[in-house]
């Protein structure tokens, strides 16, 4: 039997109790086996960020995903002062930092601003994929693979609660697939978003038997 991929979920969100996408995100995937949910603002209230554990729990882990509203074109304040102090020189990067090499990250971010906002003629000027540039290359550096972000936008319209659902259900999926590796991988590094077309992305359960 092939061992599943260890998903390690580094969630950030300062106010959990006022959000709704990424509170749902989160709640659906509570409990999948193989798949570590480690809420930052929980575990550290006084970011008091105990760095040998975290750089443990990365060790134990395959594909690493920071969760988190897009703040500022960037994360809340502690995933920043995590990176600042777990992703230390001869553990992440630099000579002997070899730690993480291998292992794939994905960042599964939320916008207020929908996609007609992210481009050139539009609010944000920049792309998605141009704003977590610093994301990527901090992979690139520790020798990770940075997969296409799996983005939610336009939150702040967001009121249907089937819309919420379908978001839900699509998160579950892709952590799932990225667990049980059932990722049709080229098609992904080819796609602007892991989200972009799921049905794509994802191989189906024939076609992931027949290997």
């Amino acid at each position: 039997m092939v061992r599943p991929n260890q998903v390690l979920i580094l969630f950030a969100h300062p106010a959990l109790e006022k959000s709704r996408v990424n509170r749902h995100l989160i709640e659906g995937i509570h409990g999948l086996d193989s798949v570590t949910v480690h809420d930052l603002y929980e575990v550290y209230p006084s970011f008091h960020i105990n760095v040998g554990f975290e750089q443990n729990l990365l060790l134990q882990h395959d594909i690493i995903v920071f969760q988190h509203p897009f703040y500022w074109y960037s994360s809340p304040a502690i995933l920043k002062e995590w990176q600042d102090l777990v992703l230390q020189h001869g553990f992440a990067y630099g000579q002997g930092g070899t730690a993480l090499h291998g292992k794939k990250f994905l960042s599964a971010i939320t916008t207020g601003g929908d996609a007609h906002a992210y481009h050139r003629e539009g609010h944000n000027y920049f792309t998605i994929r141009e704003l977590l540039v610093p994301f990527e290359q901090t992979a690139r550096l520790c020798g990770m693979e940075y997969l296409p972000p799996f983005v939610i936008q336009g939150t702040h319209q967001l009121r249907d609660k089937q819309d919420l659902a379908r978001h839900s259900k699509d998160y579950l999926r892709a952590i799932t697939a990225l667990r049980d590796d059932t990722i049709e991988w080229e098609h992904l590094r080819r796609s602007p978003h892991f989200n972009h077309n799921l049905d794509q992305v994802i191989k189906t359960q024939e076609a992931s038997h027949r290997g």
